[in-house]
């Protein structure tokens, strides 16, 4: 059993709100920051994807080829492709500079809710209502996955990799963790309709959040379970989870209109942020920076540390 370690540096929460940007996209389902934090993708219901600077708070292009609503999006490790995903089945792979569709993957038979690339950018991994997880060579122009994941009994609301595993989290309560190098699926059961997971940064450990209004952190290895989080509302709505950059704190998005922070080994509330009203859908944290983006209907809010800068954040963009 080990709690992930914080790293010797500013253990510091995004307190403070800095802006709202006004995404123009209907509802925002999901807001995710790209791999060095600089830009972040938003995910609309009417149809597009949005990029930002969210530090200038800026848009930068509109990615338009989706049939339905957009539900979740990454960028890859060069920024120069964002994969995609929505209510019209498919997985959109997008060149970044041109704005254009590069290839869509049809294959899933409900909506897909989740999407990732690995981290050379050469497999994108998508998780459907379905009950399946796909496996999609971004370089090939064959239609099938390379490989279907299909262990789970209902939906897949949230997937994460890291550089050998695939984590998923589904409706049938279960966090599955597929280490591809050893061919091994681990699999834990937490009673309750999952909708968000995520590893520690130190690896160690997975986040998972359920529709029972309650965080886990599991040791990944063990399956043990190492922390209870609670405090937030979530019994309808697939909301995200967080892990701040040091591993200090975890985070939920709430059906409250809140974004709450809890001291990851202590268990107590750390921060609440009064985002606003409704429901507070999805939340990305910066990968190296006490930084928050918040989506709420239609806007994304942005919250830092401090409102004097992004401490190093390059506002240029690399297209």
């Amino acid at each position: 059993m080990a709690f992930p370690q914080p790293r010797p540096a500013r253990p510091e929460l995004p307190r403070k709100h800095v802006r709202t940007m006004e995404c123009g996209q209907g509802a925002v389902r999901a807001v995710r920051f790209n791999a060095d934090g600089n830009y972040c993708l938003t995910c609309g219901s009417d149809k597009t994807l949005k990029l930002w600077n969210p530090h200038k708070g800026t848009a930068l292009r509109s990615y338009q080829g989706h049939g339905y609503e957009v539900l979740d999006a990454a960028g890859s490790f060069d920024n120069s492709q964002i994969c995609s995903c929505g209510s019209d089945k498919t997985v959109v792979l997008w060149d970044v500079a041109s704005g254009q569709v590069v290839r869509k993957y049809r294959g899933h038979a409900g909506k897909v809710n989740c999407v990732q690339f690995n981290e050379e950018a050469t497999i994108i991994v998508s998780g459907s209502i379905d009950s399946t997880v796909r496996c999609w060579d971004s370089r090939s122009r064959r239609p099938d996955p390379v490989q279907v994941l299909d262990e789970a009994k209902d939906g897949i609301s949230s997937l994460k990799l890291s550089a050998h595993e695939i984590l998923t989290g589904s409706v049938d309560g279960r966090v599955r963790r597929y280490d591809l190098r050893a061919g091994q699926l681990y699999s834990d059961y937490v009673g309750s309709p999952i909708t968000c997971v995520c590893f520690s940064k130190d690896g160690q450990c997975a986040l998972a959040a359920s529709l029972d209004s309650t965080l886990r952190l599991l040791d990944k290895e063990t399956g043990e379970m190492l922390g209870e989080y609670t405090g937030h509302r979530s019994s309808s709505y697939r909301l995200d989870c967080v892990m701040s950059e040091q591993d200090t704190h975890v985070g939920s998005a709430s059906e409250d209109g809140n974004v709450y922070f809890w001291d990851l080994v202590e268990g107590s509330l750390a921060l609440t942020l009064p985002v606003g009203h409704g429901v507070v859908q999805s939340i990305a944290f910066h990968p190296t920076l006490p930084c928050l983006l918040a989506a709420n209907k239609g806007c994304v809010q942005l919250w830092r540390e401090d409102a004097d800068g992004a401490g190093g954040v390059r506002g240029d963009v690399d297209l």
